[in-house]
């Protein structure tokens, strides 16, 4: 828990610049994974006060570090004392012709369905990956044949080393595989795509496709973080693992799924420490088996 957290009238401070304060939340509640100690939370309701609230944060000597959706995070047992800058869903989604304007908090799936609606497509395989456009764009999420890279244009973000808001070029934010070069004090607050005209027919009969893949191959009854690892250059990470029958292993209440090995499970009220141990165990069963080291693609907070 953050200093701030101790003081009297912090919540109303924030709330004059339109974010609310959440004093040592569960990240539990805040992940896909359903694991993680407490931390303080300031949702920013309005983007254009972010500048204010970390030149406040930073005044104070306090830490801060950014909380997306959750959906790729993997959170200590006993939490972090930074406070977590969430931006808060709501504001619109801005259309001008084949360039889309959508602020980093809106989820994947909402982005592709409203682009849908004005015969907007080209990222409909990304509709089933779980979390915000920011997170997305972050580790330049990929699925069947799309990766944010190719559908990105200019990324409007508060940069950590110039504290200012500037837009930026999509070349500037140096896409490679499941990674860019956006620093972790980097606060993506919008993405600009450039999409394809399509029939809003042809877009939604892809987007069911896919996800009628994803039913068939991935865990999604479950509470996960999507896949844990990186593909290693010329394998596949899901195959490789499950090659060594670890499908179905558990870990306290952990378990690498057995519909996709690639997937580490909270199927019984799981710790993180449990996933980690596990993923641990995973790591060097591959290493000793192929000489391939595993790299995380879920982001994990230890302190």
């Amino acid at each position: 828990m953050s200093l701030l957290a101790r003081e009297g009238g912090v919540a109303e401070r924030f709330a004059a610049w339109g974010a609310e304060w959440l004093p040592g939340e569960p990240l539990s509640r805040h992940t896909s994974l359903g694991v993680g100690g407490p931390a303080d939370i300031l949702r920013v309701h309005d983007t254009r006060r972010v500048p204010e609230l970390v030149a406040y944060l930073e005044a104070q000597d306090v830490p801060w570090r950014i909380l997306g959706g959750g959906s790729n995070l993997l959170v200590a047992d006993e939490g972090v004392p930074d406070v977590l800058l969430h931006l808060a869903r709501g504001e619109p989604i801005e259309f001008a012709e084949n360039r889309v304007v959508v602020p980093a908090a809106t989820s994947l799936g909402t982005a592709v369905l409203a682009c849908a609606k004005r015969n907007l497509g080209g990222m409909e395989g990304l509709v089933g990956v779980p979390g915000t456009l920011g997170g997305a764009l972050r580790m330049n999420a990929g699925a069947y044949g799309t990766e944010m890279a190719g559908v990105v244009r200019a990324v409007t973000l508060f940069q950590g080393d110039t504290r200012q808001v500037e837009t930026v070029k999509a070349e500037q934010v140096g896409f490679k595989y499941r990674h860019t070069n956006l620093s972790s004090h980097d606060l993506v607050l919008s993405v600009t795509l450039e999409l394809l005209d399509r029939p809003q027919s042809e877009v939604l009969e892809r987007v069911k496709e896919y996800n009628r893949k994803r039913r068939a191959a991935q865990p999604l009854q479950e509470e996960s973080a999507g896949c844990m690892f990186k593909n290693p250059p010329g394998h596949s990470a899901g195959r490789t693992i499950a090659s060594l029958g670890l499908n179905g292993t558990w870990l306290g209440g952990a378990v690498v799924s057995e519909r996709h090995a690639n997937f580490i499970v909270n199927r019984d009220h799981a710790t993180a420490a449990d996933i980690l141990k596990l993923m641990d165990l995973v790591r060097e069963r591959v290493l000793k088996a192929y000489g391939l080291e595993l790299e995380e693609e879920v982001v994990i907070w230890r302190d």
